[in-house]
């Protein structure tokens, strides 16, 4: 049973996320110990709210190197929502500029779509060779509560619209992310937590 730990750093979902991964297989630990976060074989970065605030509760607890530490080595890191956002270089929310953790090239920004936040399903387009999205039709609908998004960014993108396109979810070396929640998104969200555990 592969073991993850689901990173407690005051902000995120993190029993629906840890009762998520549970359902897949995963032995789950939900803590703010940067050093289980450092060592577990899986790390999920949860998230919900503003940029600047969740990476305050990152910095407090002190797991920024240990994400970093981990994406270094090569070894699993899976952000979601804010959690996803705030692995990225930069986020700009009421037009001002918070640091992020610089794991993912980007910069999170206001959504242009006309009415936000962006809630509710919606479908995904995601590249042929991507391992989180393996074995999921084109038309499979993904659960969505965010304002902000990222526009660009490197490594396997899988894309999503509303009043514009906007990073659904990245693949890039040991780091996945997604901006929808899997652990809200029924069975397609089990089946993308089973695909990247299956990467653990």
């Amino acid at each position: 049973m592969k073991k993850v730990v689901v990173l407690d750093y005051g902000s995120g979902n993190l029993r629906s996320a840890q009762r998520a991964l549970e359902r897949v297989g995963a032995d789950v630990t939900v803590t703010a110990d940067a050093a289980a976060a450092a060592e577990a074989e899986g790390l999920v970065v949860p998230g919900v709210g503003a940029f600047a605030a969740c990476m305050d509760g990152v910095h407090e607890i002190g797991a920024g190197p240990a994400v970093a530490a981990r994406v270094a080595e090569g070894r699993p890191v899976l952000g979601i929502c804010v959690g996803m956002q705030i692995l990225f270089d930069a986020g700009v929310e009421h037009g001002v500029e918070s640091e992020g953790l610089g794991v993912l090239p980007g910069r999170v920004e206001r959504l242009d779509a006309p009415i936000l936040p962006h809630m509710g399903w919606n479908t995904v387009t995601a590249p042929e060779s991507s391992t989180l999205f393996a074995g999921l039709d084109a038309g499979t609908r993904f659960y969505f509560v965010h304002s902000y998004a990222v526009h660009r960014t490197d490594g396997l993108v899988t894309t999503a619209e509303h009043g514009e396109p906007f990073v659904a979810a990245v693949e890039r070396g040991p780091v996945s992310a997604t901006q929808f929640h899997p652990e809200k998104s029924g069975d397609a969200g089990a089946a993308l937590l089973e695909n990247w555990l299956a990467t653990v």
